[in-house]
């Protein structure tokens, strides 16, 4: 499968699971004065009361009427990212490979395979949907990875618009288009910070690059997941990740994850091939910064300290005696890449290789709780504080984050 079209953690197979809550009708309401009780379909109100009308009883929507408003709703604004290349036109033909050797064995021919110009076909698909009027976009990075094809963004009332892209996260798996013309229908992203897991949410994408604005329906079944991600002979490691079960197919990258407000909690990423409905999400507060980047700077700005780190764990801190549980060690990359990048706030600030950093601006360094993570949480040019443990001694220094280098 293109990378382009969607990008797998290692296999997928997923269930869709609808959740229905039950429709509760109370049995009966007081009226607003005697002795009698008014119940539903009955007039037993007292004689003392002979104006009193029936009080209507609220019913609460079911869970699957709220999912099908929320559908009806956002599809709209949900689109389908078609991938499109020139690739040669080959044909085949037949030769002698005797020919220039006068009549020498006619009858012989073999066949060879000639390019015969080039035509511009599909090669994927993905999912986005659209947050402005103006015609802004919301995709995955790995959707519109290939910097030399072009992109067409296909609406739910079946126009098709050529794509601009803007701007891709060099760190999240976020891309922004645009396309062109005004009072395209939209959708608002929501708060994922205030996501619990348990809740019901909403995927809507391109399944398989074919079905357009295919649903399902699932829970947030885990918070703040770091993963390896891998497709198209590329990885990336993803942190900070909503955990869902709400199917996300093929093709469904970029699409949005919805809450029952009809709100995007997330961008739809990658899924375990596999497992049983473990997928993925890059939460809408991740992409909101993006956005807003895009909308002021005209690009998306990535702030950087300079270090190349692996977490601190029990066995790891075990394994090389390092004296703490928890923090980032500093260390050389699988390549024998530099711990420090040359030049960079890290290197500035005085830290090394084999230093642990313990906390950021206060903040403990943990597997919830990212150096990544607390690193995106600021912006270029802010100065942090860094705990840093070297051998036995601990200090703080201060570094001045700056944009993280192209490529």
């Amino acid at each position: 499968m293109n990378r382009s079209t969607f990008l797998t953690v290692i296999a997928t197979s997923a269930i869709t699971a609808i959740v229905v809550s039950s429709l509760f009708i109370a049995s009966g309401l007081k009226p607003a004065a005697g002795p009698s009780l008014q119940l539903p379909g009955r007039s037993n109100v007292s004689a003392q009361q002979p104006d009193a009308a029936p009080v209507p009883t609220p019913i609460a929507k079911s869970t699957e009427e709220e999912i099908a408003e929320v559908v009806k709703r956002a599809s709209p604004a949900v689109v389908s990212v078609i991938i499109s290349k020139d690739l040669p036109v080959l044909e085949q033909t037949f030769v002698n490979p005797f020919e220039g050797f006068g009549d020498l064995f006619p009858e012989i021919q073999i066949p060879e395979v000639r390019q015969r110009g080039t035509q511009k076909q599909q090669i994927g698909a993905g999912s986005g949907f659209i947050v402005s009027k103006d015609g802004l976009v919301i995709t995955n990075k790995h959707v519109v990875a290939d910097t030399v094809a072009e992109y067409t963004v296909l609406l739910n009332d079946q126009r098709r618009l050529p794509a601009k892209v803007l701007a891709r996260d060099p760190v999240q798996d976020v891309a922004i288009l645009k396309i062109e013309g005004s009072n395209f229908p939209t959708l608002i992203l929501g708060d994922s910070d205030k996501l619990e897991i348990g809740r019901t949410v909403i995927a809507i994408g391109n399944a398989l690059g074919e079905f357009q604005n295919t649903v399902s329906v699932g829970v947030v079944s885990g918070l703040r997941r770091a993963i390896t991600a891998s497709g198209g002979g590329v990885s990336e490691q993803l942190e900070n990740l909503i955990q869902t079960d709400a199917a996300i197919n093929q093709g469904n990258s970029g699409g949005p994850l919805l809450n029952l407000d009809g709100e995007v909690v997330g961008v739809n990423t990658a899924t375990v091939i596999g497992a049983q409905s473990i997928g993925f999400a890059i939460p809408a507060q991740l992409v909101k910064k993006d956005l807003a980047d895009v909308k002021t700077l005209g690009k998306i700005s990535v702030p950087f300290l300079g270090v190349r780190h692996t977490l601190v764990t029990k066995e790891v801190a075990d394994r090389l005696k390092l004296g703490v549980d928890f923090g980032a060690l500093i260390t050389t990359g699988d390549n024998n890449e530099p711990a420090i990048t040359p030049g960079s706030p890290a290197e500035a600030a005085g830290l090394k290789g084999g230093d642990v950093i313990l906390e950021l601006d206060g903040a403990r360094i943990t597997p919830a709780n990212s150096l990544a993570r607390l690193i995106q949480q600021h912006r270029v040019g802010d100065e942090v504080e860094v705990k840093v443990r070297r051998g036995s001694a601990e200090f703080t220094v201060k570094a001045k984050l700056v944009e993280r280098p192209q490529g």
